[in-house]
Order: C-alpha cells, then sequence, then structure tokens
C-alpha cells in the first residue's frame, strides 16, 4: 500500500465539525470528548453572583507556543479541582467559539479546551485581579484522501475513513477516535502517530496506514487502494440484455464468500484479486472466474450460457427470460 504525505505550516482554522457527517458529530460530539487527565465531572450550578467577589480571567488557546490564538471552534469547560460528594468534578462554566472571558471566584480551577480531536488541560489559580491564560493544544490538522494507481480519482460517495489510536489498549484493539470520515475533510487531532483505516466501497476493498500528525501543521495524506468498481450481470449473448432474478454469489479463491446479492446487475467495489463469480437463475447455475485489477475504475462482467454448470440441455431463449 503506497502512501504519500504533505505537510503545511499554519494549519486551516476550519469551523467545528471537522467536516464529518452528521451522525458521526452526534456520536463522537464535543460534549462526548473524553477530558485528558479529568475523571467524569457533574453539571454546573448556579450561584448568587451578588454575594461573593468575583474576578475576571481570559482564556485563549493556541495550536503551538509561536502560532496565533484560536479564533473560533473551541469549547471550554472549568472545573473546580476537587470531586464533589458523588466523585465527580464539579463543572463550574462552559463557553464556545475562541478566546473567552469567565468571572470565576478566587481559587483554584481545571481549564480544558476542546478543539475538534485536540484538546488539553491546565490548572490556573484565579485571584482578585484580571488576568489571562493561555493553553496550548499542540495540535494540528489532518486531511485524508485515497486514489487508485496512476492518481486515478476515486468518487468520494463510496470512500471513508475511520481514525484510531496508533496503540492497542488493554483488550488488544485500538480505541476508534472519529470513524466516517470524508475524504478531504480537515479532522483536528492532538500532535503524534494514528492509525487510519480507508473504506473503498463497503466489501472488502480496505488498507491502513499509520500517519503521524505535527503540531501547528497540516498534514495531508493520500493512501492508494488496489481494487475496482465490478459490475456483473447475466446475459444470453455477448453485449446482450441482463437478465432479471439473478442470485449472484462472489467467492474468494479459497471458497469464502465475499458477498452476496440478488438481481439483474450486481455491483461492488472488489480488492485486487482472483474471484469466482456464481449466478444462480431458475435452476440453472452460472459460474466463472475473474481478475479484478486495479487500474481500471469500472469493469464490466458478462457470464454466458457457456458458464452454465453441467448443462443438461442446450440453452433457448424460451428458457432464459425475463
Amino acid at each position: 500500500m503506497r502512501l504519500a504525505i504533505r505537510r503545511f505550516l499554519g494549519v486551516i482554522f476550519v469551523a467545528a465539525g471537522c467536516g464529518l457527517p452528521a451522525n458521526a458529530q452526534e456520536s463522537f460530539g464535543l460534549d462526548d470528548l473524553r477530558l485528558p487527565g479529568l475523571s467524569e465531572y457533574a453539571a454546573p450550578h448556579e450561584e448568587n453572583p451578588l454575594s461573593l467577589q468575583r474576578a475576571q480571567i481570559t482564556l485563549a488557546a493556541q495550536l503551538t507556543e509561536d502560532s496565533p490564538e484560536i479564533p473560533h471552534g473551541l469549547v471550554w469547560r472549568v472545573f473546580a479541582p476537587e470531586p464533589g460528594p458523588d466523585g465527580k468534578l464539579p463543572l463550574v462554566a462552559t463557553a464556545r467559539g475562541g478566546t473567552s472571558t469567565f468571572s470565576l471566584l478566587p481559587g483554584s480551577y481545571l481549564v480544558h479546551a476542546a478543539y475538534g480531536r485536540a484538546g488539553a488541560t491546565k490548572r490556573i489559580s484565579v485571584g482578585n485581579d484580571v488576568r489571562q491564560e493561555k493553553l496550548v493544544l499542540d495540535a494540528g490538522g489532518l486531511k485524508l484522501d485515497a486514489v487508485l494507481p496512476g492518481g486515478i480519482s476515486i468518487p468520494e460517495n463510496r470512500l471513508r475513513f475511520s481514525i484510531y489510536e496508533a496503540e492497542p489498549d488493554i483488550t488488544g484493539e485500538r480505541p476508534l477516535i472519529i470513524p466516517d470520515v470524508r475524504p478531504n475533510a480537515v479532522v483536528r487531532l492532538n500532535a503524534g502517530t494514528y492509525h487510519v483505516v480507508s473504506t473503498f466501497g463497503s466489501v472488502n476493498a480496505i488498507i491502513r496506514a499509520d500517519i503521524r500528525v505535527e503540531a501547528g501543521e497540516l498534514t495531508e495524506a493520500t493512501m492508494e487502494h488496489r481494487a475496482a468498481q465490478i459490475t456483473m450481470k447475466l446475459v444470453r449473448e455477448p453485449g446482450g440484455e441482463a437478465i432479471a432474478d439473478t442470485a449472484w454469489s462472489v467467492l474468494t479463491g479459497t471458497g469464502e464468500i465475499v458477498k452476496e446479492a440478488v438481481g439483474a446487475y450486481a455491483s461492488m467495489v472488489l480488492a485486487e484479486g482472483e474471484y469466482t463469480v456464481v449466478a444462480k437463475n431458475r435452476d440453472r447455475i452460472y459460474q466463472r472466474d475473474i481478475t479484478v485489477a486495479p487500474d481500471v475504475l469500472d469493469q464490466r462482467v458478462e457470464l454466458l450460457p457457456e458458464d452454465l454448470i453441467q448443462p443438461t440441455a442446450d440453452l433457448s431463449d424460451a428458457e432464459l427470460v425475463d
């Protein structure tokens, strides 16, 4: 599997959501982030602002020490530093956007800034004076795409990515960070190495790569699939009309079923390799061995009367009807 990497200084500040589809945002939304170094937290509670003296503190976040402040897309959470009776950290205040100002009672707090899937936590102290604190996220962006050999483009609606942590957990599985990422979406992540899975179609065209994200940079990674879109039909003669009500099975060289379908046409993306295609129409079974090559995106396969297994009589138009 070939992998092309390009890096650009200065990550583009994209809007919240990172180009993820709606269902991914709902399942892995900002409110569900695992906050580094923090346990579960309790909902914020109101106090009488007139009875206690508060101080103003402004919080800003940067991708690196030398980068500008992040203008939007941040989620701020301010916690009390000690767990409450329920064992959770009390959530004192929240804000969304860029640089934000909070009115807090004097004391110690834990501040967490989330930016997409990137985040950082810092302990701060609030006195009686107005002050500003900055959090360095040590984060960058990742933009993913995939092509066929020779740089042949893959339609975006057939391509998806999933991003995992690089190392397995105690169960031996890599924790999933973001599923169902669209091609060319900018995903914001803490600097580090990630395990990326690219899926072309919905069958077996799956490739993997470990990709490193650098702080303050946009990493563009293009993976290479060796697969093709295959469309199959059963016909009476070369170039003829597809015969309806055909049951299809695609098998590997070892006889394992890869995909099954029913209809005049069977269309699917298959990884490069050798396969056996079986078509059943009425009580007749047809079979052909095919080779999937990745140099052509769309390949056509026709099963003909001569592909009939153990024919008992000549095949006529009357026996093969739509």
